[in-house]
């Protein structure tokens, strides 16, 4: 069996000197800074590889926890978002209006948005969100410790997430001996994590059955190949372009009855069978706290980047009674979501 993945202790101790440095520039400067929200509107820019939001806005938990320290829309603090919507070739267009806008903070939602970020500017502090991938293996960070540049925020943790998603797979389908994988080939973070799950493969003995996507229509060929060569079970790498098309890729398999990972819990919420991975709602809340830090002054090279510190294991039962799959009694026992 493959170790359990839990934040390292270095991780922990980076974690807490970051708390710790937030408390201490609270009590050093509280009333500037109070009078600085007062009267400063602060202009936030929004980079997202994936599709729009309901309102238009920035992710709800974003807003939320940017509201916790005081900043309110139309009063001290702007949204300037762009969304790609899946189509990457956008995101150089659309990250250089937000330069143009002179923007306090960028914040950038998928790893083809944190690079366009980063090559249109140099200057403005930039927030890696959710769904950014592993940033110091994408060169977007020098460490955790020590960003440098103007680059930091949430990364993942690619070797030991990708090994633990293929092994709870591998519990939930003990028969399976070849597994799709879907994955945004166009995306640096996305192919580091793939590489991540055939090493893990090897050591489970499992074949991979490689597929990758970089536009919406990729999802029909991958479909078509799954079809006439059927997996035993699939695995979703989420991107913006992966999450986009989700609900293709769940009614697939729902169709195929062919059981499937995924990495984030909303989409088993959405129908899928089984993620295991951060809280998205808790990451981007992390983000605001970055964000908040930068905007009172803090430079991105100073503020240790953070990985998350909390996977969940997701399961749904409705969808594995429809697949016809039973989930092992240990595995149930170790959910932290059982969706019926």
């Amino acid at each position: 069996m493959l170790d359990q993945t839990r934040p390292g202790l270095r991780s922990l101790i980076v974690w807490l000197a970051f708390i710790a440095s937030i408390a201490l520039g609270m009590l050093v400067a509280p009333f500037p800074v109070a009078s600085q929200l007062a009267s400063k509107v602060f202009r936030v820019g929004h980079l997202a590889a994936g599709g729009r939001t309901p309102d238009g806005g920035p992710p709800r938990p974003l807003r939320e926890g940017l509201k916790a320290f005081g900043y309110v829309e139309g009063q001290n603090i702007v949204y300037e978002v762009r969304f790609a919507e899946g189509r990457m070739e956008r995101l150089p267009s659309s990250v250089a209006e937000l330069v143009r806008l002179k923007v306090d903070v960028l914040v950038a939602q998928g790893g083809l948005a944190a690079v366009a970020a980063k090559e249109a500017t140099s200057t403005i502090p930039i927030v890696l969100a959710p769904a950014a991938g592993d940033a110091v293996a994408a060169g977007l960070i020098a460490s955790l410790a020590r960003p440098g540049g103007n680059v930091t925020g949430l990364t993942d943790e690619s070797v030991q997430l990708s090994a633990k998603r293929m092994e709870l797979l591998k519990e939930a389908v003990p028969k399976a001996a070849r597994i799709a994988v879907l994955w945004n080939t166009s995306d640096q973070g996305m192919t580091l994590r793939y590489r991540e799950i055939e090493k893990a493969a090897r050591i489970l003995h499992v074949e991979v059955q490689a597929l990758g996507v970089r536009e919406p229509d990729d999802f029909e060929v991958a479909f078509s190949t799954m079809a006439r060569h059927r997996p035993d079970a699939m695995f979703l790498v989420a991107d913006p372009l992966t999450i986009m098309n989700r609900k293709r890729f769940i009614d697939f398999a729902a169709t195929q009855r062919i059981p499937a990972m995924y990495e984030f819990d909303f989409i088993v919420h959405d129908g899928g069978l089984m993620s295991y991975g951060p809280s998205q709602e808790e990451s981007f809340r992390q983000a605001a706290l970055y964000i908040d830090r930068i905007l009172k002054g803090a430079k991105p090279a100073d503020l240790p980047a953070q990985q998350p510190t909390r996977y969940n294991l997701a399961v749904n039962l409705k969808t594995a009674a429809t697949l016809g799959l039973t989930i092992p009694p240990s595995l149930l026992l170790r959910t932290d979501d059982v969706v019926q």
